[in-house]
């Protein structure tokens, strides 16, 4: 059982106290939600076990004796995350896999949950002036283009991912492209377009990569810019609601709850 020092937390539900008795993977998410809205939010699991999700894991390679032989490998990771600038939510992730000792590479995606990954989840490299179009939201022809088709991978509470294995072929086309247009469908059937953009992916590949430390300590400082956010967009809101109860009427919550949200590359 943890929890958080509710005098730290910011946010629209800041004060508020949760105690989280679900488990897997539905509970869980909604709670981690209402953490990331200011809620103090405390997990109670299973003493000496834990949730089940922390035994998830992919198929862990198994020795002659039949045991499972463990072994750690440095994973680097040339990747975007676009952002909820009022939240810190991951709304979109994209992702070249290198793991040490191994030839092959693959691309990996992560959309919220709610997509509905498993019928395939598609990404197409955008040409530097295809991307300008979309930018400009101009009508863009990409029939000529070939889709990657990504295969499910597995659900978390962050969201749900798909891979495909990235050749050089992949690795050449996310170098000297302008942009991914990412599809997906959502609960509804509607298909739903992710943009990430690629700029800087290429000298972020071939340059050297950002140890762990520096890469937690660049996310820490980008959490608590959002987090100062959160506690702005509440004042301004409030005060806002104070005014329209002086006079009269009712305000509604300021255009810049509104805002776009932030992206952050980087590689680790």
């Amino acid at each position: 059982m943890t929890a958080s020092p509710a005098s730290r937390r910011t946010g629209p539900l800041a004060g508020l106290r949760v105690f989280d008795l679900s488990r897997i993977l539905a509970g869980p998410t909604c709670t981690q939600l209402l953490g990331d809205l200011g809620a103090d939010v405390i997990k109670i699991e299973r003493p000496g076990a834990g949730d089940d999700t922390r035994k998830w894991g992919p198929p862990y390679l198994k020795g002659k004796d039949g045991k499972e032989e463990k072994k750690e490998l440095n994973i680097c990771l040339t990747h975007h995350e676009r952002l909820d600038g009022n939240t810190g939510m991951v709304l979109v992730s994209a992702a070249l896999r290198q793991v040490e000792g191994q030839e092959k590479q693959h691309f990996m995606v992560m959309v919220p949950l709610g997509m509905a990954v498993h019928p395939g989840l598609r990404a197409t490299v955008y040409t530097k002036d295809m991307w300008e179009q979309a930018q400009k939201n101009q009508k863009v022809d990409d029939s000529k283009l070939e889709a990657m088709k990504l295969s499910y991978a597995l659900c978390h509470p962050a969201g749900c991912t798909a891979e495909v294995e990235a050749g050089k072929d992949v690795v050449g086309k996310l170098k000297t492209g302008g942009g991914l247009m990412i599809m997906a469908i959502n609960a509804q059937g509607q298909v739903i377009a992710f943009p990430v953009p690629l700029t800087g992916f290429a000298e972020a590949f071939d340059g050297q990569p950002v140890g762990n430390a520096k890469y937690s300590e660049a996310r820490k400082t980008l959490m608590a810019q959002i987090a100062q956010r959160q506690q702005q967009m509440m004042e301004e809101y409030r005060k806002q609601q104070a005014t329209g109860s002086a006079g009269g009427g009712q305000q509604t919550p300021s255009a810049a709850a509104k805002g776009a949200p932030p992206a952050a590359e980087k590689k680790k």
